[in-house]
């Protein structure tokens, strides 16, 4: 915590007040708002917050449908090359990503879709072989009973995935949006390598960026992390039973 208070009280210090003052001294004046509104003007961080939320829902939204889609597929259906299909997806984690990048980046290219924000909309949107046995392990505690009283009920198999599947899979799934929506929140490399336009920057390559020509001005950077870290730290306290819920449930099951 104390890292978390230093970076505080600078916030709501003046340049003068921080520097004759020690990092651990109150500020004079807890009202003292002033670099949070030169942060959010000279920093473009409404942009950064917009450009970041619009990545977040479009990539968790995909990522969930896919995987659900794929996880159902794998554990319902008996088809030829199933664990092909899985022993692909687990090789294709134990390449590391540095030996990938540059023909990521040529296919990112010819789509077209360097400098905007479908480049790393589309990255993010590979389902990760964590969030696909995330979903496995809920969907294997589904009783397959429940498929076959819809199939004699006349539900064809996508309306048994949309109705009876999907929703039941509600701890699944919100387990997901926090690992990986944390995770897209605080990425950083893809963002400021396919999106170098200033107008896409998200939160994490918006603060870099503030920091270039404001490395001195440590009270801004100060309030420039706050911003930055209020909206994860709101997103734990609000959704921390489920997340304690969620990795507790996938550990046992």
């Amino acid at each position: 915590m104390i890292p978390l208070v230093t970076l505080l009280f600078a916030a709501l210090k003046t340049s003068e007040e921080f520097a004759r003052t020690g990092p651990l001294d109150m500020p004079e004046n807890w009202l003292n708002l002033s670099n949070f509104a030169t942060v959010f003007v000279e920093g473009k961080m409404l942009q950064g917050f917009l450009n970041t939320s619009i990545i977040l829902v479009v990539a968790l939204t995909g990522t969930i449908i896919i995987g659900t889609m794929t996880a159902y597929a794998v554990d319902r259906f008996s088809f030829r090359g199933k664990r092909l299909v899985m022993g692909l997806f687990l090789a294709a984690t134990l390449v590391p990503a540095v030996t990938t990048q540059v023909a990521t980046f040529k296919i990112i290219n010819a789509l077209s879709l360097f400098n905007t924000r479908g480049s790393v909309i589309v990255l993010f949107l590979g389902t990760d072989i964590v969030a696909i046995y995330i979903f496995l392990q809920f969907m294997k505690s589904i009783p397959r009973s429940l498929d076959e009283a819809a199939m004699l009920d006349g539900a064809n198999r996508f309306a048994i995935y949309a109705r009876i599947i999907f929703p039941l899979l509600r701890p699944a799934i919100a387990t997901v949006i926090i690992i990986k929506g944390i995770a897209i929140y605080n990425e950083f490399y893809l963002p400021f390598l396919y999106m170098p336009s200033q107008d896409l920057g998200v939160i994490s390559t918006s603060l870099f960026r503030f920091k270039g020509p404001n490395g001195s001005d440590w009270e801004l950077i100060a309030a420039c992390t706050v911003l930055v870290i209020v909206p994860t730290l709101i997103a734990f306290l609000a959704l921390q039973r489920q997340i304690y819920s969620g990795l507790t449930s996938g550990a046992t099951k």
